[in-house]
């Protein structure tokens, strides 16, 4: 790795608070034991109002990387997202270490927050469009023991901010009425 390319350390949890405070974005966090799956967190829901998220950090043949943020009840077929999402062909999950090298986080802290670690650009932010119907959206702040709630429209100027303008896709389809 040469001089121009070290790594930085990833930002914490302080340093996202205040970049939200000094874009003058509300937000609410809330600690809890750390969960590493959506299932684990669901205890939080009566706690925690609003739209919660799933977050897929995906990547093509080409690396070509992609940080997808659903509802966290969202069924999402990774064999037929990839021409919804931009990608050049079917994706998979990224690696370890690329997630905590492009957005600062580890499997199980994976957050749309996350973005304002990629510095360089390289990972393609996709929301679904299921998910901006809640008024206030939920995710982890860069780690997994704490949720932080924004405003829907707070979270989209604060990733336009991070240079990652999103992707608004119809991703999942809802089940509604099924069983």
């Amino acid at each position: 790795m040469s001089e121009s390319t070290a790594a930085v350390p990833p930002k914490t949890d302080e340093e996202l608070f205040a970049a939200l405070d000094e874009m003058g974005i509300a937000h609410r966090t809330r600690t809890h034991p750390p969960v590493f799956t959506v299932s684990e967190s669901q205890s939080l829901r009566d706690e925690i109002p609003g739209g919660h998220t799933k977050n897929l950090f995906l990547k093509d043949k080409k690396d070509n990387f992609f940080l997808v943020t659903v509802e966290e009840d969202a069924q999402i077929d990774l064999k037929t997202i990839h021409p919804l999402i931009g990608a050049r062909s079917r994706v998979s999950f990224g690696k370890p270490d690329r997630l905590m090298e492009f957005l600062g986080v580890i499997p199980g802290a994976v957050t749309s927050f996350g973005v304002m670690n990629d510095t360089q650009g390289r990972v393609q932010m996709v929301l679904d469009e299921a998910l901006l119907e809640h008024e206030i959206i939920n995710a982890h702040p860069l780690r997994n023991d704490a949720t932080t709630s924004v405003a829907r429209d707070d979270l989209l100027r604060f990733l336009e901010a991070t240079g990652h303008k999103p992707l608004i896709v119809a991703l999942s389809g809802r089940n509604e009425g099924a069983s």
